[in-house]
């Protein structure tokens, strides 16, 4: 029978417009709920709390970000396809939903890294969505697309997070389904103790269980755990407890140190009615033991050696005590990998993090060399370049030696490389995959314009600019995706940016904006001058005592294809710069003197121009110096006159404020 689950996660006391402290769980990646197996979770949007943006997994211009969004993580146990369904409460409510795996990563890194996406649905569609049979794409872009989209395969050991995103502006309810795909989500095994142990005083016992547990189960007097002989069991607490995703250890605390011996350590139901619970709901059943042996202190060794997947991104040493995160190095040196390959390792930045009091029995290494054969790996423990080898919460020397092993079968990986043929028109590119772990299948994406699934595709791209690239590929029982971003360039163009308009003796600043494969330039002044710099060096023009106009020219050429483009601009060179409004002007549209206006104001700063009648009424106001009165007041023409007239402005250079006042006669 299917277990339904209801998730509050909206406070009706929000006040509209106002915005929560986004605390409530499954608001962000970080506190995502839980799924807990092929349940129902009837859920209500968690609106006002921020949006922010993801990488577009299409490359339509549509803002795509987690707007209102609900946050679900589940881990896959048996490999095979995930289908679900979203069913709004409201028949024509309109959500989205994002799949990402965030196996070995942090969860808010779905917000910066592309490759992270599994699958997606962005239909503008109103109604029921999700991926099922019915899907033919694992990505749908924004638009009048299908609601389904196709049902992603899952890897055992990975874990994912289902983003979901209500994009009206109201709080709508949802019921999410899990059913249709052939994946396992469900966790087979039962809570039970792992392992138990006494601290190095003999003053409290740390129980590891096998999975995380609901720390709010645990009585505060420890009635829960019983031990046999020796002392007597007086609290228990729990460390880095999360309230959604639980803790792995309990800690006991006794009435003395326990002595040298056998002990058992069982389950009961506690004074709180109840035994220890899992994040899931399970119990550990009662008359649960384990058996505690208390002996004089021998260094920490490694009960496991583990990794996630074909291809991992980290491997984990899990230890029987505590390792002083102190004594690691960073680096890794403390442990080497040893196998068919070179494999280079550091500590992962989730150790330190996990880190309790300086604590964890947990040590990841990140793998930072991409993995290109299969095969046996060691691992040992040496000394680090740090001087000396790790250390137990005891301060007992960790010996030097192997730790384990570990297999790694069919790795594959994604990376591709491209390159742009010979031509003038760069907008055709060349793909290629190298095939390296028995790829059989490549599935590439170009954005909203296109795919292919070819090994070594050749692909023409519509638009110029920046543009997203991503393959997944696969050899059946391993799967990789890389995405990076290319530039296209597309048709040669000459073109730059250059001031219209420039004072004798000034600095001439011309900036080279050419696009395309151009390998060879040449500006042409004007006045006789060039340069075939790509960016040439600010230029000046001599003062003549007349204005000038100058065509400047830019050649971008490709000296191997033969093609070039030219590009032309004119600049006005004045034949000073001394800043004066004209005595009278002629409004006739003869082109001659028809404004009134300040002329040569190239270097004034917060410039304002006013005209006045004989009533002393502003007729006229502007701001920047070609702004000019054309002899109207709301397009009606004024009449022959004396028109007194006010400019202020500070001077660019000397950076004082200057004021004049003058009369101008309008002549008609």
């Amino acid at each position: 029978m299917k277990q339904l689950l209801l998730l509050v996660l909206f406070s009706a006391t929000l006040k509209a417009g106002g915005q929560s402290a986004c605390t409530l769980p499954g608001q962000t990646p970080e506190s995502a709920i839980l799924v807990c197996g092929s349940v129902s979770l009837f859920a209500t949007t968690p609106i006002f709390c921020g949006i922010k943006p993801i990488p577009p997994p299409c490359g339509d211009g549509f803002p795509y970000r987690d707007q209102n969004p609900n946050f679900f993580r589940m881990a896959c146990y048996t490999s095979g396809t995930l289908g679900f369904t979203i069913m709004p409460a409201n028949p024509i409510g309109d959500f989205n939903w994002q799949l990402f795996d965030i196996t070995a990563t942090n969860p808010v890194d779905i917000f910066t890294n592309p490759a992270l996406l599994v699958a997606c649905n962005w239909s503008a569609d109103l109604g029921e969505t999700g991926a099922s049979s019915l899907g033919t794409d694992l990505v749908v872009c924004s638009g009048l697309q299908p609601l389904f989209s196709k049902m992603p395969d899952i890897i055992q050991g990975h874990t994912y997070l289902l983003m979901i995103c209500n994009q009206t502006p109201v709080a709508e309810g949802y019921e999410l389904n899990f059913s249709g795909g052939t994946a396992v989500i469900t966790e087979p095994a039962l809570p039970r103790m792992l392992q138990a142990r006494p601290d190095c005083r003999g003053t409290e016992i740390l129980v590891r269980m096998n999975k995380k547990i609901n720390c709010a189960t645990v009585a505060a007097d420890g009635s829960e755990f019983i031990l046999s002989g020796g002392a007597i069991i007086t609290s228990a607490y729990t460390l880095g407890c999360d309230a959604v995703a639980g803790s792995d250890s309990v800690f006991l605390r006794l009435d003395r140190p326990i002595s040298n011996g056998s002990y058992t350590l069982s389950i009961q139901t506690g004074t709180d009615g109840n035994t220890i619970t899992d994040i899931c709901g399970s119990d550990i059943a009662v008359g649960e033991s384990i058996a505690l042996n208390v002996s004089a202190l021998q260094p920490a060794t490694v009960i496991d050696v583990s990794k996630t997947g074909c291809a991992p991104q980290w491997i984990d040493i899990r230890f029987n005590r505590p390792i002083s995160c102190a004594s690691l190095a960073g680096d890794g040196s403390d442990f080497v990998i040893t196998g068919p390959q070179t494999v280079q390792a550091r500590i992962a930045a989730s150790t330190f993090s996990g880190c309790s009091s300086g604590l964890s029995s947990l040590i990841r290494l990140e793998i930072v060399s991409p993995w290109n054969t299969g095969g046996n790996y060691q691992v040992s423990i040496v000394s680090g370049n740090d001087g000396n080898t790790i250390l137990d919460e005891c301060g007992i020397v960790t010996p030097s030696g192997p730790a384990g092993s570990f297999s790694i079968t069919n790795p594959i990986s994604a990376q591709f490389i491209y390159t742009v043929p010979p031509s003038c028109n760069a907008t055709t590119i060349q793909f290629s995959h190298n095939g390296n772990g028995g790829a059989s299948s490549w599935q590439w994406d170009f954005g909203a314009s296109g795919s292919s699934t070819q090994q070594n595709p050749v692909y023409t791209f519509p638009a110029t600019g920046k543009q997203t690239v991503r393959l997944i590929t696969t050899n059946g029982s391993c799967i990789d995706t890389a995405t990076q971003d290319i530039i296209i360039n597309g048709m040669m163009k000459s073109q730059f940016l250059a001031p219209a308009v420039v004072c004798p003796g000034d600095t001439v600043h011309l900036e080279n904006r050419s696009t395309g494969n151009a390998d060879q330039w040449r500006w042409e002044f004007g006045n006789g001058q060039f340069s075939t710099d790509k960016d040439p060096a600010v230029y000046r023009y001599a003062p003549l005592g007349r204005e000038q106009l100058y065509t400047v020219s830019l050649i971008s050429s490709n000296t191997q294809l033969g093609c070039s483009d030219t590009s032309r601009r004119v600049i006005r060179v004045l034949a000073h710069c001394y800043i004066a409004v004209p005595s009278a002007f002629t409004p006739n549209a003869d082109g001659k003197n028809d404004y009134l206006y300040p002329l040569n104001a190239l270097k004034a700063d917060q410039l304002e121009f006013r005209v006045y009648n004989r009533m002393g009424q502003i007729l006229f106001s502007g701001r920047d110096w070609t702004q000019k009165w054309d002899g109207r007041v709301n397009g009606l023409e004024q009449p022959t006159g004396i028109y007194a007239w006010t400019l202020t402005y500070i001077d660019k250079e000397t950076k004082q404020r200057i004021f004049q006042k003058g009369t101008s006669l309008l002549i008609r």
